[in-house]
């Protein structure tokens, strides 16, 4: 039955007619006011579309959200020290917050005030962080909420909600929007036909970014003897626990490539690939100078999907490198650990502006945090090594890899 036919069907039976009718009167009731009088209604379309059909819902849910739904919104820091925060929430709009602490300092109680909700159903999440904890609550009632920090972590914690307070975020898309951005981002990492639609989906929408398909063959064949040293390669992944790594990678950087390599040729006219986080028999990332055969082998049985563009120099440019110093340097690195130092400071060079919303800094270092309890030794690799090498600290603290994200932002503070 065609699609247009089968909604007629489903409108044609009474209570259907009496669901769709209902969210029409609502709807007009929503918008036919003057804006600063509209009515309080029961709930509005976002909050009872999860009970309609699928065929209704979903279409309407997936546009609604996406996985960039799923970052919390930064709307303030409470501190001791400032009297409130004053917001306007996803369900609540009138919204204020304040910290007072214990008077022994050993805690501290955070009061949240909730008023004016836009519905009857809705509700708001909230995340609060510091450097050295991530905490959640939801609020679905007008009243003053608190959440008590029964203790602090380490001494340190506290001297940081002293300078810089308790990191207030809210979910923007509510309860079920994050659960549906949830929904939306999993498949990213997807190591399937679907997860791949889902990069490719991601990326065209938030970056305008398209895939053409090929023509048949997919895999082309590519003559050594036409690669010449300094050639570019760019790979992007999109599938896979990679594939869903780079899309993000792409979105925050800019980038339309989420990896790459260079060309080299020997002075026998063999073709080498240098390239960064070639995973060794170790099991480790490091750097690599590898016959290009060896190189396209691995491309073609990686189950990621990379798609690789060879991109030559121009022939002016070609001119001009020196493939001599070239080699000289790529020996020198050969062998060593990927730059995970460099990684995200290729990304992060200014302290706020460097993120697309709703990304910010206070987002950023709090997910740092809570990576950093998840996964330590992947943290110790992607940013404590990285801060550890610009705050100078990596003799006086030894190699800084076991050093928190919290006490390296004590550290910063204190040098600030």
């Amino acid at each position: 039955m065609p699609p247009r036919i089968q909604f007629h069907a489903l409108v044609a039976s009474s209570s259907w007619i009496v669901v769709i009718t209902t969210i029409t009167a609502l709807l007009l009731l929503s918008f036919g006011c003057e804006r600063g009088h509209a009515l309080k209604v029961p709930f509005r379309v976002n909050d009872v579309l999860p009970v309609l059909p699928r065929e209704i819902s979903w279409p309407v849910l997936n546009n609604l959200h996406s996985a960039v739904d799923l970052l919390p919104y930064f709307v303030g820091s409470l501190t001791p020290a400032n009297a409130s925060v004053k917001w306007k929430g996803a369900c609540f709009f009138d919204n204020t917050a304040k910290i007072e602490f214990a008077p022994s300092l050993e805690g501290a109680t955070l009061y949240l005030k909730t008023e004016a909700a836009h519905s009857w159903t809705c509700m708001d999440l909230y995340v609060f962080a510091t450097p050295y904890r991530i905490t959640w609550d939801y609020y679905f009632s007008s009243r003053e909420h608190t959440l008590k920090f029964d203790s602090w972590e380490e001494p340190a914690e506290l001297e940081y909600v002293k300078q810089h307070g308790v990191s207030v975020f809210l979910m923007p898309s509510g309860m079920l929007g994050t659960l549906l951005s949830l929904i939306d981002v999993l498949p990213l990492f997807s190591n399937t036909g679907w997860g791949q639609k889902a990069n490719l989906d991601f990326l065209k929408k938030h970056m305008g970014a398209t895939f053409e398909k090929r023509s048949q063959p997919w895999r082309a064949y590519i003559d050594p003897a036409d690669v010449h040293s300094g050639d570019f390669l760019a790979v992007s992944k999109i599938r896979g626990r990679w594939g869903g790594f780079e899309t993000l990678e792409k979105w925050v950087t800019g980038s339309f490539a989420g990896h790459t390599a260079v060309c080299l040729k020997d002075e026998w006219g063999n073709l080498w690939v240098g390239e960064s986080g070639h995973e060794n028999e170790k099991g480790e990332e490091i750097i690599v100078v590898i016959p290009w055969e060896e190189w396209w082998e691995l491309a073609l049985k990686d189950d990621s999907n990379p798609q690789i563009a060879l991109l030559p120099l121009h022939p002016e440019i070609r001119a001009k490198f020196n493939s001599t110093a070239a080699w000289e340097y790529a020996r020198s690195m050969s062998g060593k650990p990927y730059g995970y130092h460099n990684m995200i400071f290729s990304w992060i060079d200014t302290v706020a502006d460097n993120y697309p919303p709703p990304l910010d800094a206070h987002l950023v270092i709090s997910v740092m945090s809570m990576w950093t309890r998840l996964q330590p030794a992947y943290s110790a690799n992607m940013w404590n090594e990285a801060l550890n090498k610009r705050l100078g600290t990596e003799v006086s603290l030894g190699t800084g890899l076991n050093i928190s994200v919290g006490r390296i932002v004590s550290i910063c503070s204190k040098c600030m």
